[in-house]
């Protein structure tokens, strides 16, 4: 729907930007996500851009007037043919009609004036699309079908049921297949280093080592849940089709004997999308901001490993494969910095700063309908596309990385006082009641070696078996079953 201060004026073409360089250029976008990321950003142009929003408009239109004929109560009917070509219109949408919707609405086109109403245009546009099928004698009398079309709706009927399908058809066909990605490989690294030791740090502080797999594994499988929350919520998207205030007024006295509610079930199940039974003018949003949270959850385990990767990077942990001809820094030659994964956090910062501003604002209006709403919701294909580059960028960053077993086990084998939790707890084990405060004595704020420890074994009064089992920890083997919690990634 236009509203007051997005008037179909704002998209007449200004001068170019610079000499030689077309609006149209990458070069010239206003937003990076069409400029310097439109080849990330490309797999959502078939639903985030305004010619999709078009198609799918009409997509609406022509299966609400498809089953408005299906009706015993109107006086309209279409045979197989008819239905055919009618889909065939938002099927083959082209360029071409796009650009004839824009003119119907800005400058006027094919005998009618400038609508200054973008649903009104499509259902313009239709008229001249039916026409064209009377010229092609596929329909009858192309103005016998004029007065269905748009019959008893409010914009927001269509707005909102065609808003819901390409949010749906985005995250399904370009989000949930990006996010997998990145999930799959983290699964890849997790299996392939599974055994690879790594000191763990908590508080920042060296800690029980664990393995490198079984970190990856654990964002693999937090991943996968947090997926799974995005396929459920997407699947739940819920469509309105009840009139100008939720009442099927208009419906209801045109056709009293009708059962209109159930008409709408029929239709928004129809076009794969649940059914809301109780709405105002406006569908209350409430399941697009559950999607939205449950991206943001998906957004939340990532930026959680861009930063880990980072810091693991940082401490040399992982090294990073070199790409030749490729720059660093522009004053350090040695550099080869992180870029994929800080890259990776500054989207997904902005796609979660954009999602939780989406949430909160579709869920209100005004009374039974204010237009605020409209060009926010302009706005969640750009969400989704900075959700879309974090996700490419994150998974390149885990392409480019390679661990660095000798420097894990380097640090390892420099903290051998990782291995005091394993010793007092052996001692426990064998009813030694000072065993936390021995080990604490020996290691706590200190620098130790293996040979401290072993002078504390030689000094215990406990079984030489058990004191051959003390000796023979080493920070290195002490994982637990780390490269076992492995096979816990859910497939």
């Amino acid at each position: 729907m236009t509203d007051a201060d997005d008037t179909p004026g704002d998209d007449a073409p200004a001068d170019e930007p610079i000499p030689g360089l077309s609006r149209s250029d990458p070069l010239a976008a206003v937003s990076p996500l069409d400029g310097r990321y439109a080849s990330r950003t490309t797999p959502l142009s078939p639903y985030a851009s305004e010619a999709a929003l078009m198609r799918a408009r009409t997509r609406v239109e022509v299966e609400y007037l498809i089953e408005l004929a299906a009706l015993d109560a109107t006086p309209i009917s279409l045979d197989e043919t008819a239905e055919a070509a009618l889909r065939a219109i938002y099927e083959d949408f082209s360029a071409e009609d796009a650009r004839l919707v824009k003119a119907l609405e800005v400058e006027g086109a094919e005998g009618y004036d400038a609508t200054n109403h973008d649903v009104k245009a499509v259902e313009y546009f239709l008229r001249v699309r039916l026409d064209d099928l009377e010229e092609s004698d596929t329909i009858a009398e192309s103005e016998a079908l004029y007065p269905w079309i748009h019959f008893g709706l409010t914009s927001e009927d269509v707005n909102n049921l065609a808003h819901r399908l390409l949010v749906k058809q985005a995250v399904s066909e370009a989000i949930v297949p990006a996010i997998r990605e990145v999930r799959d490989a983290l699964a890849d690294l997790a299996r392939e280093h599974r055994e690879t030791p790594m000191l763990a740090r908590t508080h920042g502080q060296p800690a029980t080592p664990t393995t490198f797999g079984k970190e990856m594994a654990v964002y693999a499988s937090r991943l996968g849940r947090a997926l799974g929350r995005v396929v459920v919520a997407n699947g739940d998207l819920s469509g309105k089709l009840a009139g100008a205030s939720g009442t099927y007024a208009a419906h209801d006295a045109a056709y009293p004997e009708v059962d209109w509610p159930a008409f709408a079930e029929s239709f928004v199940r129809g076009l794969d999308l649940e059914h809301t039974r109780l709405a105002t003018q406006v569908n209350p949003c409430d399941d697009l901001a559950a999607l939205f949270d449950a991206l943001r959850g998906v957004n939340n385990v990532l930026l959680d490993l861009d930063l880990d990767a980072w810091l693991y990077v940082s401490d040399r942990y992982l090294g990073q494969r070199t790409v030749e001809g490729e720059t660093g820094s522009s004053t350090m030659p040695h550099k080869v910095n992180p870029i994929d994964f800080e890259n990776s956090e500054g989207n997904l910062s902005k796609a979660n700063s954009d999602l939780a501003f989406l949430a909160d604002y579709v869920t209100t209006s005004r009374l039974q309908r204010d237009l605020s709403d409209s060009t926010v919701k302009r706005n969640v294909g750009a969400a989704l596309a900075h959700c879309l580059i974090g996700y490419s960028k994150a998974g390149d960053g885990l392409a480019s990385i390679v661990p660095n077993e000798t420097v894990m086990r380097e640090e390892l084998a420099a903290t051998p006082e990782v291995i005091g939790e394993a010793v007092q707890t052996i001692l426990r084990r064998e009813g030694d009641t000072d065993a936390y405060e021995r080990v604490k004595d020996l290691t706590r704020g200190k620098r130790v070696t293996l040979d401290n420890f072993r002078d504390l074994f030689d000094d215990l009064d406990v079984d030489e078996g058990v004191r051959e089992e003390l000796k023979a920890l080493t920070p290195a083997g002490y994982t637990g079953v780390a490269d076992e919690l492995v096979d816990e990634i859910d497939e």
